[in-house]
C-alpha cells in the first residue's frame, strides 16, 4: 500500500478521486489551499484508491495521510 502525504500544511479545497477509483502517476488526485494558493496533490504512483482519510473543508498538516492506494 502506498500513502500520498501533504506537501505543506492547507485546507482540502477539492479531493478529485473517490475510493475504487484508478490513479496513475502524476495524477492529480486533491487541491489544497495555503496561503490563499491552490496547490495540487498529485499521485507519487499507480493504483488503486483504498481510502480516502480527508474531506473538503478539513485542515491538514505536511506528512498527514491524504489517501492510500493500493
Amino acid at each position: 500500500m502506498k500513502e500520498i502525504t501533504a506537501n505543506m500544511a492547507g485546507t482540502v479545497l477539492n479531493v478529485m478521486v473517490a475510493a475504487g477509483d484508478t490513479v496513475s502517476e502524476g495524477q492529480e488526485v486533491l487541491m489544497l489551499e495555503s496561503m490563499k494558493m491552490e496547490i495540487p496533490v498529485e499521485s507519487q504512483g499507480a493504483g488503486s484508491v483504498s481510502e480516502v482519510k480527508v474531506n473538503i473543508g478539513d485542515f491538514v498538516n505536511e506528512g498527514d495521510v491524504l489517501l492510500v492506494l493500493e
